[in-house]
């Protein structure tokens, strides 16, 4: 079957999923190398799904300390059309910040305030994800029903991007999300599994707690929920959609 960008983009959606699961080392970079490829190969249609690549090979590089291939990834993925500037204040790729030839790169990316205001509010989302996945955790400790919480997720962005560059940090959030949903329903099902066989070899089970344990979950399943719509993104009245250099490189304080 032959490739198409939404195809495409999928793949690259699993390939991420995969390797915040499984780790670099499982999965390797062929993967990566072959969305690049295959990307390229759809022409100028395909171009952000290149860049997407090449940021994510630009990302492993940096965790292995690879300088060198970390800077052309980025290039590579900046003149394909990345401009996510903001995750490139993430911790891993701060210390190319001193390097004169990723400065040259940052110094070309261009993005519209409008998409700025997204790229924050993704990377925000990725964070605040991620600490509701280990909140749950400690929430469903010693938790004696059997019913399954779900990690909830604000509704992703429907607004037209200025820059194809949005559309690959919408794939990391997504990425993330299933990843983070994966980790929480694997726990939760092995919970739930175990208290089922418990509940019903042990006859000293507690089954009023665990009807307790059942409501109280269900209501904190209901607050998160409702706070994830809450936090769904809002593209501010009358913000720019005119293309300009982005906030020097250094002055982004990445989302916490």
């Amino acid at each position: 079957m032959a490739d198409t960008v939404d195809s495409l983009a999928a793949r690259f959606h699993d390939l991420l999923v995969t390797l915040m699961l499984d780790g670099p080392a499982a999965v390797g970079t062929a993967g990566l190398h072959d969305v690049v490829a295959r990307a390229t190969a759809l022409g100028p249609g395909g171009a952000w799904l290149a860049a997407a690549a090449h940021a994510g090979l630009g990302g492993l590089a940096c965790a292995y300390g690879q300088t060198d291939q970390a800077v052309l990834h980025f290039d590579a993925a900046v003149a394909a059309g990345y401009n996510d500037c903001v995750g490139l204040h993430v911790a891993p790729v701060r210390p190319l910040h001193g390097d004169p030839r990723f400065q040259a790169l940052y110094r070309r990316i261009r993005v519209t305030q409008a998409d700025l205001d997204e790229f924050f509010w993704l990377h925000q989302e990725m964070q605040i994800m991620s600490r509701e996945a280990q909140q749950m955790t400690v929430d469903n400790i010693g938790r004696l029903d059997t019913g399954v919480s779900v990690l909830p997720q604000a509704p992703m962005p429907t607004r037209a991007p200025n820059t194809p560059g949005v559309l690959i940090t919408r794939i990391d959030l997504s990425a993330t999300a299933t990843a983070l949903r994966q980790v929480v329903m694997k726990a939760e099902f092995q919970r739930s599994s175990g208290n089922t066989s418990l509940g019903l070899i042990d006859d000293t089970w507690d089954h009023p707690h665990a009807r307790y344990d059942a409501r109280h979950a269900d209501e904190l399943d209901h607050r998160r929920l409702r706070a994830a719509e809450a936090r769904a993104f809002v593209e501010r009245p009358g913000v720019g959609t005119t293309l300009a250099p982005c906030p020097p490189l250094g002055s982004i304080a990445y989302p916490a």
